[in-house]
C-alpha cells in the first residue's frame, strides 16, 4: 500500500481523535455538544426538505416535458456553426440546477461517446468547472432565511456561463 493511500485512509479518523482529545483536555462536554449538533442537523434537514422537493419537481418537469429537447433542436444549427456539440447543452443547462442530475448526464455522455472523445472530455471539464448555483441558492439561502438573492443569482449564473464557455474553448484548444 502506498504512503499516500495510507495517509488518506487514516487522516480523517486521526483528525477526529485529535479534536476529541483536545476538547476533553479543555473540559468541553464533547458528547453533549455532539448530540446538540445532531439535533440541529435534523432540524436543518427538515427545514430544507420543501426546497429540495421543489428542485426535484422542477428538474423532472423540465426533462419529462420535452422542453429541454425542443430547445436543443432549436439552437442546434447555431451550435454546430460555432463548433459546440449540441449533445453537451443538456449538461450545460442542468449543471446550475442539480449536481446529481448533471453527474448522471455526464455519465450518460461518457457512456455514449467514450471518455477520450471530444464530447466526453468536454462533459468532464464542464462538470468540474461549473457549480450548482440554483441548488446552492435555494438550499443555503432558504435555510438561513435570505429572501433577496438577486445579485447572488446573477453572479452565480454568470460564473457558470463563464465556466461553460471556458470549458468549450480550453477543450477545443487542447483536444480539438
Amino acid at each position: 500500500m502506498s504512503i499516500l493511500t495510507t495517509l488518506s485512509t487514516w487522516l480523517i479518523p486521526c483528525f477526529i481523535l485529535i479534536v476529541l482529545f483536545v476538547a476533553t483536555w479543555r473540559r468541553v462536554p464533547t458528547y453533549e455538544m455532539f448530540v446538540e449538533g445532531g439535533k440541529d442537523g435534523v432540524k436543518m434537514a427538515f427545514s430544507l426538505l420543501p426546497f429540495l422537493v421543489g428542485m426535484i419537481v422542477a428538474i423532472s418537469i423540465l426533462r419529462s416535458s420535452g422542453a429541454l429537447n425542443a430547445f436543443i433542436e432549436l439552437i442546434s444549427p447555431f451550435l454546430i456553426f460555432i463548433g459546440v456539440p449540441p449533445e453537451i447543452i443538456p449538461l450545460a443547462m442542468v449543471r446550475p440546477i442539480s449536481g446529481t442530475a448533471a453527474l448522471g448526464m455526464t455519465t450518460e455522455i461518457i457512456g455514449t461517446h467514450g471518455p477520450d472523445s471530444f464530447i466526453g472530455r468536454l462533459a468532464s471539464t464542464m462538470q468540474g468547472s461549473t457549480d450548482t448555483t440554483l441548488y446552492i441558492l435555494t438550499i443555503y439561502f432558504g435555510a438561513v432565511g435570505i429572501k433577496k438573492m438577486k445579485y447572488a443569482l446573477k453572479v452565480g449564473l454568470l460564473a457558470d456561463l463563464v465556466g461553460i464557455i471556458a470549458s468549450v474553448i480550453i477543450v477545443t484548444l487542447i483536444f480539438g
